[in-house]
């Protein structure tokens, strides 16, 4: 079998032909086809895309193609520029690259396919290509799937920050997390209300109105924009983020208390403590579980803060919204007469916050921000994969490609 029967069968272009082939002498081995247009075929303008008379011809054109065989391929092409009456002298369409990409279209969908499952320098390190290479194919691939994504069928998201550079510079995140359809909606730069309201002026005041639930953490930005912009929906504030100030009062009273059993010349009981104080029961060692159960038998100010930060643990067992606050309000009142400032505060939060915590019982538990959470560590990674960009238009690009859950074309072969 032909290379030019392999080609015409795998990768056929409308109008073109393959002519002369050529084993290029260089370090890895590589081949050249060039492209000829069919005999009476007419260009096509690439702004309107109708048929259009030819105008001259630009100098020849590389275009990187899947390498077969551990072979580089290369299709070689001088494109005409076309006298269109509409757009005026443009360069023709052709059917096997976008634009200017130096790269084929479907050796850009093939490195977008492995960049998803490896790292990108890794992608192109094993086709011989460069790193850029690699960011242009996924940044086709992405901008294809933006355009084509389906946004039917969303009624329950869930918003965060990731931070993605150093110096407290975040982004904002929206995921769709619906049950059986979780994925990246949008990334805004920045964490502020403007930034926020950008992913509703890009959803659409229709599909906004179709929003039941959405779930974030306690970031006044957010919270002030839900609130405007889809006061409809069931806000559900997020568990893991009110555990996770549960968990800082603790450990603020015991830096305290150490200090000052320190100052005072006391035993150090709270020596090595922390993580005792801090992690579940279950996920102890038999050490740290000793441990606790000796600090159990003093009064200290910690162990108080403790035994709050676990009590508040039954919290989340009930299934009534009603019996819910009710325990909530009591455990708020226990913890402002325990006259320790760190969990005081906590309590306040939680009173300031109640009926959207509550809404946590009247989502039916379904809807958190533990999926958001779990997307973000994904985000994180994907990040580490890509490698490389020290823009906000390469996170986007990253997030975008991994997490999007992004359509794709149908085509006549699949490479593998």
């Amino acid at each position: 079998m032909h290379l030019k029967t392999i080609l015409n069968r795998v990768q056929k272009n409308k109008g073109f032909v393959y002519g002369e082939i050529r084993w290029l002498d260089q370090q890895e081995p590589a081949l050249e086809i060039t492209i000829q247009p069919r005999e009476g075929s007419r260009a096509v303008c690439s702004g309107c895309g109708a048929v259009a008379p030819g105008y001259d011809r630009l100098p020849v054109r590389r275009f990187e193609f899947i390498p077969f065989w551990g072979i580089l391929f290369y299709f070689v092409y001088a494109m005409r520029r076309v006298n269109c009456p509409r757009c005026g002298v443009k360069v023709e369409r052709v059917p096997w690259a976008e634009g200017k990409s130096p790269i084929c279209t479907a050796y850009a969908w093939y490195l977008a396919g492995w960049a998803k499952r490896m790292a990108w320098q890794a992608v192109a390190e094993a086709f011989h290509t460069s790193w850029h290479t690699v960011f242009c194919a996924v940044e086709q691939a992405v901008a294809w799937g933006r355009v084509h994504m389906d946004l039917t069928g969303i009624t329950a998201i869930g918003v965060d920050e990731i931070a993605w550079r150093k110096g407290h510079t975040y982004a904002t995140v929206v995921y769709q997390i619906n049950q059986g359809r979780k994925r990246l909606l949008w990334v805004g730069q920045k964490r502020t209300v403007k930034t926020f309201l950008k992913f509703f002026h890009w959803l659409g005041q229709e599909r906004s109105g179709l929003i039941e639930f959405v779930a974030s953490d306690m970031w006044k930005a957010y919270l002030k924009v839900i609130a405007r912009k889809i006061p409809q929906a069931i806000h559900v504030l997020d568990r893991f983020h009110i555990v996770a100030h549960l968990n800082k009062a603790v450990d603020e009273v015991r830096a305290a208390e150490a200090k000052e059993m320190k100052r005072k010349g006391l035993e150090p009981l709270l020596h090595k403590s922390r993580w005792c104080l801090l992690k579940r029961m279950a996920n102890q060692t038999v050490l740290q579980l000793a441990k606790l159960k000796e600090l159990r038998g003093y009064n200290l100010k910690t162990m108080t803060a403790w035994l709050m930060k676990e009590e508040f643990q039954q919290f989340w067992e009930y299934v009534s919204p009603h019996w819910a606050g009710l325990f909530l309000d009591a455990w708020c009142r226990r913890a402002m007469y325990s006259k320790i400032e760190p969990v005081k505060k906590v309590a306040r939060m939680l009173r300031g916050h109640r009926e959207l915590i509550l809404n946590w019982f009247r989502a039916k538990k379904e809807f958190s921000s533990g999926v958001v959470e779990g997307l973000n560590n994904k985000a994180k990674l994907s990040t580490k994969m890509a490698y490389g960009f020290g823009t906000f238009k390469g996170l986007e690009i990253a997030l975008y490609h991994r997490l999007g859950d992004l359509p794709e074309p149908e085509v006549t072969h699949r490479f593998f």
